[in-house]
């Protein structure tokens, strides 16, 4: 029997390709509005996960969705990802997890709705997983209103300081921490 290939295994792959240089930087080098999402991504037994990859997409301060391009700049000599210049502010970002399954993300705050929207790639998902980070409450946002009260925890970043939030995500549940709700689309 010979090595599994990579259709015989779950991966992660994708972890050398998918991630480029100042992914998650969103935010305009120097913006004094630019606040920092950061957390843990955590497996069932509360334990880090070191190789999972996070996609942000989100909303201008002004609430458009429409960013500009520029994450996969290349070098015109070389072919190299050198990827943002930092002036503009594109509304999405890709960020690896470090060897203690920890992310950061700078960012600007969202107009319009209050929430990044995050997908999670890790080892062992078939699928990408769908969640959504809310910066602050929103008491009329459909999703929220949905959900009890524990479960809506679940997608509530903490404000940590002036400008810093953290988001956990939780793969599964465990006797102290709640799944993070993800999201099912048809």
């Amino acid at each position: 029997m010979g090595l599994p290939t990579p259709s015989q295994t779950v991966g992660p792959f994708y972890g050398y390709a998918l991630p480029f240089t100042g992914g998650g930087q969103i935010a305009p080098t120097g913006d004094p509005a630019a606040v920092t999402l950061h957390g843990y991504v955590l497996d069932g037994a509360g334990e880090p996960i070191p190789d999972a990859i996070l996609e942000f997409w989100q909303a201008a301060p002004d609430g458009s969705r429409a960013g500009a391009p520029g994450s996969l700049r290349r070098d015109p000599v070389t072919g190299t990802v050198i990827g943002r210049h930092g002036l503009d502010f594109t509304g999405f970002g890709r960020v690896p997890t470090d060897a203690d399954g920890h992310y950061a993300l700078r960012t600007l705050p969202p107009g319009g709705a209050p929430y990044i929207s995050v997908c999670v790639f890790a080892r062992g998902l078939l699928h990408h997983l769908y969640t959504r980070a809310y910066l602050a409450d929103a008491p009329g946002d459909p999703l929220l209103t949905s959900l009890e009260p524990e479960r809506r925890a679940t997608l509530l970043a903490t404000p940590e300081r002036d400008g810093v939030y953290r988001f956990d995500i939780y793969l599964q549940g465990n006797e102290t921490n709640e799944e993070t709700v993800f999201l099912a689309f048809a």
